[in-house]
């Protein structure tokens, strides 16, 4: 088994995670020179789209060798708009290094991670970054990050200050001073007599918390014993390896302060890829090969990569997997490719030209399925859409071919065919997410859409009955035609639907125009007298005529629709609009700016209450407008630091009336008439 050790790279976004990637490459010797972000050279970010925005929009791997042990990184997506991109990789990682920034306010960014990472029992590091920018003290700030955090937070090391600068460290468990020193390793410092209390009492804190989990330990305490360094690093070792406390660091990535030492403590606590597969249930002592995707990449030149952690067995070039043959296998270092003639256990790798497989998906050996498969992230749900179509005619054939391909890397994107407003309607997790898609289309598959806000699906109604008599006569010199029929068209209960009866008696309307009649009707319901399709109605056939020879099917079809046209508009119809249960989930500090948001965009809120499982949190349910739900991701994030989400579903019609309806006949008779 490789000795490969996986740390999945995640946090809010702008907390440094691929400044500090590329400082622990650079620290480790993977790397002869430093990238920055800024200037679109960084090992991670390789995309097109993450160096145009400066953010990352992809997970990214890399590999080092520090102290014996190779670690393999996935930097991470920091934007809550591509979290499953890190949902995804946390499942083939030994541990996550969580990144965030010295702000008190900003700590609620990371309850959604730290809450994954309890759920999915993932050991985990807390580092935080740009302490040269802290504007308070450390002991303030972890309470804020432990309040989001169901592990308890241990302070390894604590900061040397000069004034309002951090200068360095006291490492908690070897007792050693330390000055950071610009993109050269520290430096081993006497104590500072000023430090010297803090250092006591949080040296005291961690062994205390440490101690909650081990009986020797805390016997040990209980008789004033000073447990060696090597006794208080195996303590840490082994409950970091139980998912039971969370080492916090302090560094300056970009300035590489604390960043080998953090590479040191990376080595010595991460767990191995046997202990992970032995805690994720997975029998690692067989030789069969077993793998799992954790993202998929479609390259320009290479065609179909599968970034893939090898669980168990030895995975030659040429092995077939799932039925697919593995044509090269290869480490990655950002988008630099280094082909392998085989994948160890442990190892995270890129397995090319697996066609059909995707993310998430199980590999074994031979042509079978899996006959059990590993556990895979639950998909989010879909929050933000936009309609697209292609700016260039001739590329509305490939349109759909080029989204599916971007729909493979990124599986949170989704597309539909709204078979009420004929669109395409692209979606995702918000407005940045499918602005990257697009962007993607662009640079990979020359395909340019246009976007636009989706239609609602609106629908009309009617209030009043009316019977209406429809004839349709036409003479043209040889067989004419003629029908002629008498209608009842009468309001039926909402969503009780469309009902066609006939009464006729006598053969007024011979029964094999019947259907045609129905046809006529129902063809004239696809756009009622407002221009929308009509709902819940009944219409009843009572009486006609017809002419021996002239009478025809279509006839009787048209004679119909005269009917519904003179008929609809006395039936008083009005407007209707899809309502939407939403549940809202959000900090329960933010719930009562939830309910004004609710009732600013017309909501009905039904109710509200703890979220299960999750301490703090509210969720609210309530009524909202389909209208007013397509932007909503985007105020909700506003109001919870990016933290807030909902889910949605139609649930009915309702009647809209007044200026609102007034807009919406005006707005939509527009886009008719430009269509």
């Amino acid at each position: 088994m490789s000795d490969t050790r996986t740390v999945a790279i995640v946090g809010a976004s702008l907390s440094g995670k691929t400044t500090l990637l590329e400082s622990l490459l650079f620290a480790a010797g993977a790397i002869g020179r430093k990238g920055a972000v800024k200037d679109g050279n960084t090992v991670g970010d390789s995309a097109p789209e993450a160096r145009e925005r400066q953010m990352s929009t992809e997970v990214s791997s890399a590999t080092a060798e520090h102290k014996g042990v190779a670690l393999a990184f996935l930097d991470c997506p920091g934007s809550v708009e591509f979290a499953a991109e890190a949902r995804n990789a946390l499942v083939g990682a030994d541990a996550a290094l969580v990144v965030c920034e010295p702000v008190m306010d900003r700590a609620p960014m990371l309850a959604p991670v730290f809450r994954f990472l309890a759920d999915n029992d993932i050991p985990h590091f807390l580092f935080i970054n740009k302490m040269d920018r802290a504007s308070g003290l450390v002991r303030d700030l972890i309470p804020a990050l432990q309040a989001v955090s169901d592990k308890p937070l241990v302070l390894h090391q604590v900061p040397i200050r000069d004034g309002d600068a951090i200068t360095g460290y006291v490492d908690l468990v070897s007792e050693k001073a330390y000055a950071y020193q610009d993109s050269a390793p520290s430096k081993v410092v006497d104590l500072p007599e000023a430090v010297k209390d803090r250092e006591e009492s949080a040296r005291t804190q961690l062994l205390e918390s440490l101690a909650d989990f081990d009986d020797t330990l805390l016997e040990m305490l209980l008789e004033d014993e000073v447990p060696s360094t090597s006794a208080v690093l195996d303590y840490l070792k082994r409950e970091v390896a139980a998912n039971q406390v969370v080492p916090v660091f302090l560094g300056v990535a970009e300035q590489e302060h604390g960043v080998r030492r953090l590479l040191d403590h990376l080595a010595e606590l991460v767990p191995t890829a046997d202990a992970t597969a032995q805690r994720r249930g997975i029998d690692s002592a067989g030789s069969e090969p077993l793998a799992q995707v954790l993202k998929t990449y479609l390259t320009p030149h290479g065609g179909k990569l599968s970034l893939a952690r090898v669980w168990r067995g030895v995975i030659p070039d040429g092995t077939v997997l799932n039925g697919e043959r593995v044509a090269g296998i290869y480490r990655l270092q950002g988008s630099h490719q280094t082909k392998l003639d085989r994948a160890e256990a442990g190892d995270v790798v890129a397995l090319g030209r697996l066609n059909g497989i995707k993310t998430g998906d199980t590999l074994v050996q031979g042509n079978a399925n899996p006959a059990e498969e590993l556990p895979r992230v639950e998909p989010l749900p879909a929050v933000y859409a936009l309609a697209v179509t292609a700016e260039e005619r001739g590329d509305e054939v490939k349109m759909s071919t080029a989204i599916a391909k971007v729909i493979e890397e990124d599986p949170l994107l989704s597309v539909e065919q709204n078979p009420d407003t004929q669109e395409f309607v692209l979606w995702g997790q918000g407005e940045i997410h499918l602005q990257v898609a697009l962007a993607r289309l662009r640079n990979k598959y020359n395909i340019r859409l246009t976007t636009r806000q989706p239609r609602v699906a609106y629908k009309e109604a009617i209030r009043k009955s009316v019977s209406q008599h429809g004839r349709f006569k036409r003479q043209t010199g040889g067989h004419g035609m003629y029908g002629d029929v008498h209608l009842d068209i009468k309001p039926r209960p909402r969503g009780s639907g469309f009902e066609f009866q006939q009464k006729v008696v006598g053969g007024v309307v011979p029964r094999q125009y019947i259907p045609a009649v129905e046809t006529g009707v129902k063809e004239f319901l696809r756009k009622g007298p407002l221009g929308f399709p009509v709902v819940d109605l009944s219409v009843t056939l009572t009486d006609g005529g017809y002419h021996s020879v002239d009478s025809s099917e279509q006839s009787f079809k048209l004679a119909a629709r005269v009917a519904m046209v003179e008929g609809m508009p006395k039936c008083d119809p009005v407007l209707l609009e899809p309502i939407c249960q939403v549940k809202i989930a959000v900090p329960n500090d933010a719930t009562a700016k939830v309910h004004g948001l609710i009732s600013g965009r017309r909501g009905q809120i039904l109710g509200f209450h703890t979220k299960e499982a999750w301490d703090g949190w509210d969720e609210i349910e309530a009524y909202m407008p389909q209208a007013e739900i397509h932007n909503l991701i985007v105020e909700l994030r506003s109001l919870t630091l990016g933290v807030g989400w909902y889910t949605f579903a139609y649930d009915h019609l309702a009647e809209l009336t007044g200026r609102l309806a007034d807009q919406v006949l005006a707005q939509y008779g527009a886009k008719a008439e430009e269509g």
